[in-house]
């Protein structure tokens, strides 16, 4: 489920607030919430995700 440029405008700020601090801060971040409420919209597996979502392995790690 890719986001909307508006979407994302909204959602980044809030997700920055409470993601900890990485040394590293990822760099496919709007990609990998897309994928996690794409898994949440189909109540798919993981290793289901579309490869336009990313790796299946990056989103899971996320959550």
């Amino acid at each position: 489920m890719a986001l909307t440029d508006e979407q994302w405008a909204v959602v980044e700020p809030l997700i920055e607030v409470c993601r900890p601090q990485a040394k590293v801060p990822p760099q496919h971040l709007r990609r990998t919430i897309g994928a996690i409420l794409w898994r949440h919209d189909n109540g798919a597996k993981w290793r289901a995700l579309p490869k336009a979502e990313g790796p299946w392995w990056m989103a899971a790690q996320t959550v």
